[in-house]
């Protein structure tokens, strides 16, 4: 029986990895408080919550109705971002800035430990306990190997890929999680920005990003490549929007007449 294949272990490793670093090295270089990663996981955790409970309640009743539509299953993932997720790190930042818990300077560690919260820990670390008990059960052999080894060849054949077909699909994955970083940084940072410095624009720049979500039901008419390649590039586009109009302007200088 052949068992999965080990760099799809590598995948979350990686992504838990560069999560982490990037927060550690913020911690260092600028300091991110227990407060900035106490309300950060407020926000992100509080969002994951609402959203499943809302899924739970209006999936059944929404969702035969989207049937064939990729468009409208778009419009209900996206707006459940836009809404949950940006909008809460949106009202917890204001929360944390009100109570003198958070100042501008922590709207980059804010971002950065938001993505830690989806990529390494939801995201990355659930990944790699399903990964590592996947391997340890079929290692195991007897019935429950079996019986998983048939489920995972029907609905994850791509686990037991040989390494040649399995490394662009982890590069992929690899992308994925570094476009999230991006856009969960770009929203963070233009909600603390938004929330301290009294700015309504930053909070609705920040909104329509969480509409990222709403090309995840294109995958499979986009193909993998596309659609990772268009969701980096969008992500990119988030970073670099949220950085520049944050970006101190600099006061036109006064030229002296000279006296004729």
């Amino acid at each position: 029986m052949q068992n999965i294949d080990p760099l799809f272990i590598l995948e979350p490793i990686v992504v838990i990895g560069f999560s982490l670093a990037l927060v550690l090295y913020w911690h260092r270089k600028h300091s991110i408080s227990r407060a900035v990663l106490a309300f950060s996981l407020l926000a992100y955790g509080g969002a994951i919550a609402v959203k499943l409970l809302f899924q739970y309640v209006t999936a059944p009743f929404l969702l035969p109705r989207f049937s064939g539509s990729d468009w409208l299953l778009g419009l209900y993932l996206g707006l459940q971002t836009v809404v949950f997720e940006v909008g809460g790190a949106f009202l917890v930042s204001r929360f944390a800035v009100s109570k003198g818990k958070m100042r501008g300077s922590d709207a980059e560690g804010y971002g950065l430990s938001l993505a830690l919260w989806e990529n390494g820990g939801l995201i990355g670390a659930l990944a790699l306990i399903n990964v590592l008990y996947y391997a340890a059960v079929i290692s195991s052999g007897g019935p429950m190997a079996d019986y998983l080894y048939g489920l995972l060849s029907k609905t994850q054949p791509q686990l037991f890929y040989s390494p040649l077909e399995a490394t662009p699909l982890i590069a992929w994955g690899i992308l994925e999680r570094v476009g999230s970083l991006l856009v969960h940084f770009s929203w963070g940072y233009l909600c603390v920005k938004s929330a301290y410095e009294h700015r309504k624009e930053y909070f609705l720049l920040a909104l329509p990003m969480g509409m990222i979500d709403f090309l995840v039901p294109f995958v499979q008419g986009l193909t993998v490549p596309i659609f990772e390649c268009t969701v980096f590039v969008l992500s990119v586009v988030c970073l670099i929007v949220s950085l520049e109009v944050t970006r101190p302007k600099k006061k036109p200088s006064r030229v002296k007449r000279s006296k004729e």
